[in-house]
């Protein structure tokens, strides 16, 4: 079995409480024995699969089969090719390097429904949607 579910913001990407104030994906009358393939951070929303079957899981996630995983990420400022090239050859992120990506900027920009909370917005700062294929999922990476 293999679920798609739109995972909004405030919501963890498992089924037990962390003891913080989000909620879990117990809250959405799922079937029994059916598990998030990968994660989305609480802060994030968008399509979060879940399945029963430990194989397919397994052959998503594991680093040796490196899948690819689109994301899109609205970011401030219009970044430029050169800004675009250093974040496809990886990133620093608590003293690691991440793997090489592919990022680019999302054409036409996606027509996305406004989040409860809102994004913040700021008048004098243009932002953007970006496109990113991570082959990883090292923590905080898209963000």
């Amino acid at each position: 079995m293999l679920i798609a579910l739109h995972k909004p913001y405030g919501v963890i990407s498992q089924f037990t409480p962390d003891g913080s104030p989000n909620r879990s994906l117990a809250e959405f009358s799922l079937p029994k024995n059916v598990y998030p393939i990968g994660r989305l951070d609480a802060d994030s929303e968008g399509l979060l699969l879940l399945s029963d079957e430990p194989a397919l899981n397994e052959r998503l996630l594991h680093p040796r089969h490196a899948h690819g995983r689109i994301y899109w990420a609205q970011v401030e400022r219009i970044p430029d090719a050169a800004a675009l090239s250093r974040l496809s050859r990886g990133v620093e992120i608590q003293g690691r390097r991440t793997l090489p990506c592919r990022a680019w900027m999302l054409d036409p920009q996606p027509a996305v429904p406004p989040r409860d909370p809102p994004i913040r917005f700021r008048k004098s700062v243009p932002d953007c949607w970006i496109g990113l294929e991570l082959t990883e999922g090292k923590y905080r990476q898209v963000r």
